[in-house]
């Protein structure tokens, strides 16, 4: 750890030093009469401080090796891997395992941002001794200039400025020491574009003007107030909603409105396809229905013989636990992925082979596109049962097959890039390469480690051989399906819900699974989050039940009028002509606008401890864009035992705060919501980015917030701050 006497002394040995900032001429300290002189000291350390970290900065970048020479040095060392003795291999696996720790340690995006190199400067004091500690978003420790900024995601010492506040003391367990001490400073910091543009410290607040004088600002509040949270009071997070008890609520077969009753009551040989917008009551008919079904005629529909099929793992929990009042808690629910393993179990006598986790994203759109399906639909096939090696070859063949996927590029009529065609072709060469350990599996396989430990491909395009994509499952049941037919026992009714995010190829492939034409299909066109959505039609074709009967539900019941208000908003172009009608009345939306990502959790942070302390019984999301943003904000709320990291649909459904993303939320409903990142960069002014926004926002049931760091998202507009 660095010495803080080593630091101490450089840092308040640069306090009378002039300074000279990108774009603003020297200075020898904050130019105004107006500040006092605390704040004028206040000001040049944290100006000096910012200069240290800059120097710093500076002379590290100049001294790094680029990545792309440590890239081709790897790429080197493999093909030197392949062509060596069993005596040199272990010297080639050693220095592969050095660049690769060099690749990781000293790549230029791995250190912070000179632009915005902090946000946050602490000092703590541990007996005699004072440290000095920047706040950022990456470690960077520089001992000679008496430089330590710390990522605020992992470094133990975060936890104080999150923690307290300015004069505070603190005990806290650190690895292998308990630490007690003093904050001596706490101070939010503003650095755009290099230059420092406001501090504060919850005494003084200020800020550079476009003319780079200084002057007070408004203070910075992090932590929100509002009375005994009873009602929605302005800046205030929290209703009431989470203080009522939930045992009182009533059944919510009780809560049907006609609509809704006569969806469940629909004959059950009669195929039905429920529409409504978010919270209207989609899933609550679909299973009603199939409970419904089961009770009237138990013999013709027993629970094994029932089937309930979702896109993710979170909304399967739930309508697993939504099932067991209903009577149904042994009818089996599953994910699309789950469900599609298991088919293809039956199908080929033989499970899944190693399947590949990161799949580009074009590759995967393209084989989830509708055109992909029409294409392959009129295309001449074999009329005998493929086995998995021939279905595995022919897929292969077709997706190399520049001719075939050009045609399929020129059906999708611009939805799909032609730059498709190679990034497919590319990553089907990686799959059907031979995987580098079988190239090497008459060396031992202790000369076959690289000195870290992985695997030689880990990390490397070359880990895609010998592996199939998620997304070829459906495709090569649907080819089994074409030919020989379905085994194993058909389904006597089948319930898929959140079906515009269900392919054409995973929906014939269902439908084939099918004894008859009992089958619920729910959805909301403006949910859909993939690029498998190809319309209603032809989405009931695939399944095999082109007139089936269909419902729309007009009202949500989720999502009061605020939020539903906005929610259209958002849609902007591709929302629905007629706005779904808002079940009741409630708190308005908030939206705060920050500098940063840090200011805008910072904020965040304090206002979702406060209502977890005032709301126990809340139930809280932090719907973020991606699950790396996730896992960045539940860090700051990682002391917090309310607090837990929803990815990939693990979800309790107990009162406390979800921080997940929005691939994990669809079907799901809170009584807050915080949408921490609405910025451009996040949700830019695109379609698929519209219906995301859209997904996150009306999870709320009560009162949703949602603040946009850097620069706010193009689909936020007639939003207004708050």
């Amino acid at each position: 750890m660095l010495d803080p006497r080593a630091c101490m002394p450089r840092l308040r040995s640069l306090r009378n030093t002039t300074l000279t900032h990108p774009g603003t001429e020297a200075l020898a300290g904050p130019d105004q009469a107006e500040l006092t002189q605390e704040e004028r000291a206040l000001v040049r350390e944290e100006e000096l401080l910012l200069q240290a970290v800059l120097r710093s900065l500076a002379e590290r970048r100049a001294g790094l090796r680029t990545e792309g020479d440590l890239a081709d040095r790897l790429r080197e060392l493999r093909d030197e891997a392949l062509e060596s003795t069993a005596k040199d291999l272990p010297t080639v696996f050693q220095e592969m395992g050095v660049v690769r720790a060099v690749m990781e340690r000293a790549r230029p995006d791995a250190l912070p941002d000179p632009a915005t190199p902090y946000f946050a400067h602490l000092r703590v004091r541990e007996g005699e001794e004072e440290r000095d500690y920047c706040l950022g978003r990456h470690t960077f420790v520089d001992r000679s200039a008496g430089v330590r900024v710390v990522d605020w995601r992992w470094a133990p010492v975060a936890a104080l400025f999150y923690r307290y506040r300015e004069g505070e003391e603190f005990e806290e367990q650190f690895p292998g020491r308990v630490t007690l001490g003093h904050v001596v400073a706490r101070r939010v910091v503003v650095i755009d574009r290099g230059v420092l543009v406001r501090v504060s410290d919850g005494r003084h607040a200020l800020a550079r003007t476009p003319g780079g004088t200084w002057r007070a600002a408004p203070p910075e509040n992090a932590a929100l107030g509002g009375g005994a949270g009873r009602a929605a009071r302005a800046g205030t997070l929290g209703t009431g909603a989470g203080e009522r008890g939930r045992a009182a609520a009533p059944e919510v077969t009780a809560l049907l409105d006609p609509e809704q009753y006569e969806a469940v009551s629909a004959p059950a040989d009669r195929p039905l396809l429920v529409l409504g917008s978010a919270g209207s009551g989609k899933t609550t008919v679909a299973l009603h229905r199939l409970a419904r079904i089961a009770f009237d005629e138990p013999r013709r529909f027993p629970a094994p013989r029932l089937q309930v099929v979702v896109p993710e793992l979170g909304l399967a929990r739930l309508a697993a636990r939504l099932l067991e009042p209903l009577g149904l808690g042994k009818a089996p629910v599953r994910t699309l992925d789950s469900w599609s393993r298991g088919a293809f179990q039956s199908a080929f006598g033989a499970p899944p082979p190693r399947l590949f986790a990161d799949t580009p994203p074009l590759v995967a759109r393209l084989k989830r596109h509708p055109a992909l399906y029409q294409v392959l639909r009129r295309r001449p096939m074999l009329h005998e049962k493929p086995t998995l090696l021939r279905a595995r070859r022919e897929l292969g063949d077709l997706l190399l097959d520049r001719a075939f996927l050009e045609s399929v590029i020129q059906a999708a009529g611009g939805d799909l890039p032609v730059t498709a065609v190679d990034e497919v072709m590319r990553h089907t060469r990686l799959q059907l390469a031979t995987p580098t350990a079988e190239l090497l599996a008459g060396v031992d396989p202790d000369r076959r480690e690289t000195l870290d430990g992985r695997p030689i491909d880990d990390d490397t395009p070359e880990a895609a051989a010998g592996t199939l994509d998620p997304e070829d499952l459906p495709i090569l049941l649907f080819l089994a399906a074409l030919r020989g037919g379905v085994p194993g026992k058909k389904l006597a009714h089948l319930v898929v819900d959140e079906a515009e995010d269900v392919s054409l190829f995973e929906l014939f492939a269902l439908g084939r699974h099918l004894a008859g034409h009992s089958v619920t299909l729910a959805g909301d066109e403006s949910q859909q989050t993939f690029s498998s959505y190809a319309g209603w039609e032809e989405a009931l074709a695939a399944l095999g039940v082109p007139h089936a009967a269909s419902v729309r539900l007009p009202t949500t019941y989720r999502c009061p009028r605020p939020i539903a208000e906005v929610a259209q908003l958002v849609l902007g172009p591709i929302a629905p002509a007629v706005p779904p009608r808002a079940g009741r009345e409630g708190a308005p939306v908030s939206r705060f606008d920050f500098p940063a990502e840090a200011h805008a959790q910072l904020f965040l942070s304090g206002a979702v401890r406060d209502l977890v302390e005032r709301e126990p019984q809340a139930s809280v999301a932090v719907v973020c864009s991606g699950p790396d943003v996730a896992r960045g904000f539940h860090r700051l709320l990682a002391d917090l035992g309310e607090a837990r990291l929803s990815l990939d649909g693990a979800f309790t459904f107990r009162p406390g705060v979800d921080v997940t993303d929005v691939s994990a939320v669809k079907g799901l409903e809170f009584d807050y919501v915080v949408v921490p990142d609405a910025s451009a960069r996040a949700y830019p002014d695109t379609d698929e980015a519209r219906r995301r926004l859209h997904v996150a926002v009306t999870r709320a049931a009560h009162q949703l917030w949602i603040a946009a760091p850097g620069t706010p998202s193009p689909l936020l507009r007639g939003i207004p701050v708050s």
